[in-house]
């Protein structure tokens, strides 16, 4: 085992560096573009899918072997952060960054990956040597094993048994796990290495190494709710700057120069200068069956001045871990149980659907709906989302739940403008059974500072200017 004396000399360093800087600002660079897609047909469809098939997968890790963990991620989770590894030379990783797992993994050398054709990979494999590589009888081989005790995990790392009973198993490493997602998965091993944010530097910082992966090409920077996530072993050296984060996502609606512009991910606290900005906060709620998820409560949605209450599943988690909307940088549309989208489409449809008519045959190429034929002044219903807690409601902008674009002109249809909501729908409820009931995805989340403090156990929302927040905290810190 390592000697404690170099962790006390960096947890000193740390908190002298957390003192004089409060924040470390990272910049979120968005990895959608239209340059991927030949139509905005085939990007939305292609995004849809992608957040239906992440949202479902949230639901089936019950049904699996308890010593894999199962994540809720499906592959290009639209936010990309970097970071160095290592320090002569560096390597620069470049992962998704997903508020949904609780996990920090890339592809390593050598590295094969089956089916990933076509698929993005924002980062080379990254070089790493045995000598980093993580002990059997650590708390963190035991996490990243879905908490199987230090014991077997020694017994399977052919640790021999008198030095599993004198807890001598030290130089045997943690062996490796396995991780699923909606539509891939990889093997990997644990190992520790220095990792720079900034200008700060995390020693011993734990990460997975996949060296084969099916269809997943690209790693994932985990901010959820787990020892292994960024966040937390960030606050075990650094409480000020591990435990509470935010991000502000700069308004794309996939446009490609909006895109360009960084969002910004800020850990840690900082005090507002200039504007006075107000956060709207909803605790947290615990999740025993997916404890890296953030659960907020949903009490309902108001569509102009008509509030659809939500169902009770949606305003807490029960005891078997179902119910709740889940706060997911990862999942790009906000999703839905069935009944609870139909009532709030009836109402939308009620409002919209007497002066546009329905653009039935765009909603089957993009896989959302309800979309209308826009002529002249569209007349769009407000959309508000009521937390639970008092003074909880969240008015949402309307490029955040209706995106308007070009269709036609294509010889078939003359061109004209048409408009789509931007939630899902879930599903049926009972087949919703084992994880969240909702879904608050990231393209309702844009213009928003959404803070994750972690030791007063809520969320917050505030109405921000993002790229504005960017240029001046970029400047405070140069």
């Amino acid at each position: 085992m390592a000697s404690s004396s170099p962790i006390i000399f960096f947890l000193c360093f740390i908190l002298c560096f957390s003192l004089s800087s409060q924040i470390i600002l990272l910049p979120l660079t968005h990895s959608i573009s239209k340059t991927q897609f030949n139509t905005t047909h085939h990007l939305l469809k292609s995004i849809s899918t992608r957040s239906s098939t992440r949202f479902h997968h949230q639901h089936h890790s019950h049904n699996h072997n308890k010593n894999q963990i199962y994540l809720p991620l499906s592959p290009g989770s639209d936010y990309t952060l970097s970071f160095n590894l290592g320090s002569n030379p560096s390597q620069l990783i470049t992962l998704y960054m997903d508020t949904g797992s609780d996990l920090v993994w890339f592809p390593c050398s050598p590295f094969e990956c089956i089916l990933c054709e076509g698929k993005p990979q924002t980062t080379k494999p990254a070089n790493i040597t045995k000598a980093h590589s993580v002990s059997c009888q650590s708390p963190a081989c035991s996490a990243s094993h879905s908490t199987m005790s230090s014991s077997d995990l020694c017994a399977i790392s052919r640790c021999p048994l008198d030095f599993i009973e004198t807890s001598d198993c030290s130089s045997f490493s943690c062996p490796p796990f396995y991780y699923a997602y909606g539509d891939g998965s990889f093997v990997a091993n644990l190992y520790r290495h220095t990792l720079s944010l900034s200008s700060l530097h995390l020693h011993n910082f734990t990460f997975g190494c996949a060296h084969t992966a099916l269809a997943e090409p690209t790693g994932v920077a985990g901010f959820g709710r787990g020892i292994l996530s960024l966040p937390a072993q960030l606050a075990t050296l650094s409480p000020s700057l591990g435990n509470r984060f935010s991000y502000c996502l700069v308004s794309h609606s996939f446009d490609g120069d909006r895109v360009r512009r960084p969002s910004p991910l800020i850990l840690g606290h900082y005090e507002s200068t200039g504007e006075s900005v107000e956060f709207v906060y909803t605790s947290m709620l615990s999740n025993p069956k997916h404890p890296y998820f953030y659960c907020v409560g949903l009490a309902g949605i108001s569509v102009g001045k008509r509030t659809v209450p939500a169902p009770d599943n949606l305003k807490r988690v029960d005891g078997k871990g179902n119910g709740g909307m889940v706060v997911d940088s990862g999942t790009t549309f906000t999703m839905l149980p069935d009944s609870f989208y139909n009532s709030v489409v009836t109402e939308f449809d009620n409002r919209v659907g007497r002066v546009h008519k329905r653009a039935s045959e765009i909603e089957a190429k993009t896989g959302i709906g309800p979309c209308y034929y826009l002529n002249g002044l569209s007349q769009i219903p407000v959309l508000k989302l009521h937390f639970v807690g008092n003074n909880s409601d969240v008015v949402l902008p309307r490029k955040n739940y209706f995106y308007e674009f070009m269709d036609g002109g294509d010889g078939v249809r003359k061109k004209g403008k048409v408009g789509c909501m931007m939630l899902m729908n879930g599903g049926d409820e009972t087949e919703l059974d084992g994880g969240p009931g909702a879904t608050l995805g990231n393209y309702q989340q844009q213009g928003f500072e959404v803070v994750y403090d972690l030791e007063k156990q809520r969320v917050g929302f505030a109405k921000r200017q993002c790229a504005l927040l960017w240029d001046s905290l970029n400047g405070d810190k140069n």
